[in-house]
């Protein structure tokens, strides 16, 4: 990386505090290439191992710059693996950054060619301190992978704005003369993994020290950014990437070379680590990415392998049993879900694959024609493409049946009333969509339709008030198509068909009648549908629609009742049985008894309940003429025990009511008081208390 001032690194490593070692890692640099490769990295017989070496730090006496490490508690991701880093292993323990642990590396150490062709680093600028362990293995299946992780000590302050140490996975067939292929890359990408390429947003950084001032930069790849590490991390590194996999097609059975490099960029400082999870260099089984398929289609998962002494088990959505008799290489799939493969290859070699199967639900629409005297009708099935949002490379052909027999007169297709398919593909003929057709024919002698509504007219006799456009039309429309003009409605079929006595918009039907409805398309055909009025009555089958009923007394204009229901209706509801309305809220209630009414409009169910609303007079004038001469409150009796204490202005109780009291008739000692405001107080026996003002006139 690019030289730093000393200064900046003095004052930069003074403001980290002391940590515990309690969860360090444990780092052993004494293990040989082929210790690392064959006992740690990949611990299995699916691969032939040969040619391992290892080269790193030859300065420092007594360390590598790689080795073996285990976790030793905390929160490291991995249980154990390998290290390959641009300062001694060891230094790796003990996180993050210790003081003592900050200097450079060897300026003769040196960095590695091929990870800067892989990185596109080009001369004068160079790597340093490069780690290297590289081998060569032959494997049995087609796909290969390994988990990773990378830590940086540049992960501080702007560095991943500007600098960053480089690493690379460089893969290639070992008689290959072409270049490496790095795979330690982010997934479905080119972008190589670096403390530059993954990072959060960095903020503007001042050092008052060094005279250092940056603006910062935005965050890069931040999905796969681990975190900052602090005093209770078990790695001696500032921040980390999340467990990253590196993987390559290859082909079984061919050697291949794999060269695992780390290096610092520019100058020896502010190290960095790739870990790598032991055990997980594994085959792998490649079926394919993800794929979402047409209703109606299938698809073949393939293994890739064709050995007769494997043995393959598949397993479906993270199920531990085998699919019954499915113990081939291959697998046809007919429904959505996450499939897997373990095929064992050898003693203590499994490779395992999983894809995930999507269906496309199938898209329905509906053509109607004009037909024939016999039902039958010509179709251009080709109108259906405007609502499909086609690119101009889709491909859309017509089936007469599921088994895709291909109608090759889609615009001229002559046919009965039934169901035809269409299926969108794109140019690799991918299906893309699904349609399903369903083919009518307007006709003068159509099928009766039921339709059934509640009697809602407060009059249980069989006979309603209908809005024909509003409340038929809707409906007719979802049986002929959208597109069809409903002409009109009549009261015989013979009206119909010559349009004479059309029927009121607002009609009053009688009991068990039979209409019919006109619909045309344009002025070429028409059909005549004949619609049963199924007119049912309101019925209390279900006395539990209502759930509760919420009373606001005492409050004058702003008396209301609420009223909660059980399931979904619709409802309507009402206070009188005759006047019913959509909210469930009403307002302005004056004080009385109320008889509450709820209806469902669709299972035409009524449940009704009865309700007191309380409030009290606002004045009373003792006068003896008749009219407002006691002030009492209506319907007190119904809360028992209820009392209602009377105070002047001055808080002096001069009356008391009971539930049974007949009211006051504004005297006191038997001595009329003078008018004035009054203050009274309810308190009911669950202690709750109700307080109010009126006055007495006289």
């Amino acid at each position: 990386m690019k030289f730093l001032l000393q200064i900046l690194l003095f004052a930069s490593l003074h403001l980290i505090p002391s940590f515990s070692s309690a969860q360090s890692i444990l780092v052993d640099d004494n293990q040989t290439a082929q210790q690392l490769i064959e006992d740690v990295l990949v611990r299995s017989s699916c691969f032939a191992i040969s040619n391992a070496t290892v080269i790193g730090d030859s300065y420092t006496a007594g360390k590598n710059s790689y080795g073996y490490f285990s976790k030793q508690g905390g929160s490291f991701p991995f249980n154990e693996g390998i290290i390959l880093s641009t300062w001694s292993a060891k230094n790796s323990e003990n996180g993050p950054l210790a003081v003592n642990k900050a200097l450079p590396g060897d300026s003769r150490w040196l960095g590695d060619t091929n990870l800067q062709v892989a990185l596109g680093i080009i001369a004068p600028e160079l790597t340093k301190n490069a780690t290297v362990l590289e081998f060569d293995f032959i494997p049995k299946t087609n796909f290969i992978s390994f988990n990773y992780l990378f830590a940086s000590n540049e992960y501080r302050d702007y560095f991943p704005c500007e600098f960053t140490d480089g690493f690379a996975f460089l893969i290639k067939e070992k008689t290959s003369t072409g270049p490496y292929i790095n795979i330690a890359v982010l997934p479905n990408s080119s972008v190589s993994v670096s403390s530059k390429n993954v990072h959060p947003f960095v903020p503007p950084f001042n050092d008052i020290i060094s005279g250092v001032s940056k603006s910062g930069c935005p965050p890069s790849n931040e999905n796969y950014f681990g975190g900052y590490n602090t005093s209770t991390s078990p790695i001696n590194y500032y921040g980390q990437t999340k467990v990253l996999n590196a993987q390559s097609v290859v082909t079984a059975g061919v050697t291949y070379h794999i060269k695992l490099v780390i290096a610092d960029y520019r100058n020896e400082e502010f190290d960095s680590a790739v870990f790598l999870e032991a055990g997980s260099f594994a085959p792998k089984i490649n079926l394919g990415r993800d794929q979402t398929i047409c209703f109606n289609e299938n698809t073949v998962l393939d293994s890739g392998l064709r050995d007769s002494n494997y043995s393959y088990e598949w397993f479906k959505d993270g199920g531990t049993t085998p699919l019954s008799g499915e113990d081939k290489s291959t697998l046809k799939v007919t429904a959505a879900g996450i499939y897997s493969v373990e095929v064992t290859l050898a003693p203590n070699c499994i490779a395992k694959g999983k894809v995930t199967v999507n269906y496309k639900s199938k898209i329905t629409k509906a053509i109607t024609q004009c037909g024939d005297e016999f039902g039958d009708g010509i179709f251009d099935l080709t109108t259906i493409k405007s609502s499909l949002n086609l690119k101009s490379t889709d491909v859309l052909t017509y089936y007469s049946d599921l088994t895709q027999t291909e109608i090759t007169n889609p615009s001229n297709y002559f046919s009965t009333p039934k169901t035809v398919y269409a299926k969108v593909a794109n140019s690799t003929g991918e299906c893309l969509n699904f349609i399903e057709v369903e083919l009518k024919v307007l006709s003068t002698l159509n099928a009766l339709q039921t339709l059934s509504f509640c009697d809602n007219d407060g009059m249980q006799d069989g006979i309603r008030l209908f809005d024909l456009k509003n409340e038929i039309d809707p409906l007719i429309q979802v049986v002929v198509g959208i597109n069809y003009l409903v002409e009109g409605y009549y009261s015989s079929s013979s009206d119909a068909a010559t349009k004479q006595l059309k029927l009121a918009n607002s009609y009053r039907s009688k009991p068990n009648e039979i209409i019919y409805t006109r619909v045309e398309n344009g002025n070429d055909c028409y059909g005549i549908y004949p619609i049963e009025l199924n007119i049912k009555q309101y019925s209390s089958a279900n006395p539990d629609i209502i759930k509760n009923i919420e009373i606001n007394n005492f409050a004058g204009s702003n008396n209301s009742v609420e009223i909660e229901t059980n399931g979904s209706g619709p409802f309507e509801y009402s206070l009188d049985g005759i006047l019913f309305q959509s909210n469930a809220i009403f307002k302005n209630i004056t004080a009385g008894t109320y008889t509450v009414f709820v209806r469902d409009k669709t299972s035409c169910i009524l449940s009704a309940a009865m309700i007191n609303v309380l409030d009290y007079p606002r004045y009373f004038t003792p006068n003896a003429d008749g009219i407002n001469d006691v002030w009492t409150i209506k319907n007190l009796v119904l809360f028992h025990k209820a009392i209602v204490s009377i105070f002047d202005r001055y808080g002096k109780l001069v009356y008391e009511l009971n539930t049974l009291s007949n009211g006051w008739n504004g005297n006191f000692d038997n001595k009329p008081l003078p008018a004035d405001d009054y203050w009274f107080h309810i308190k009911f026996t669950d202690s709750k208390t109700i307080k109010g003002h009126f006055s007495l006139k006289r």
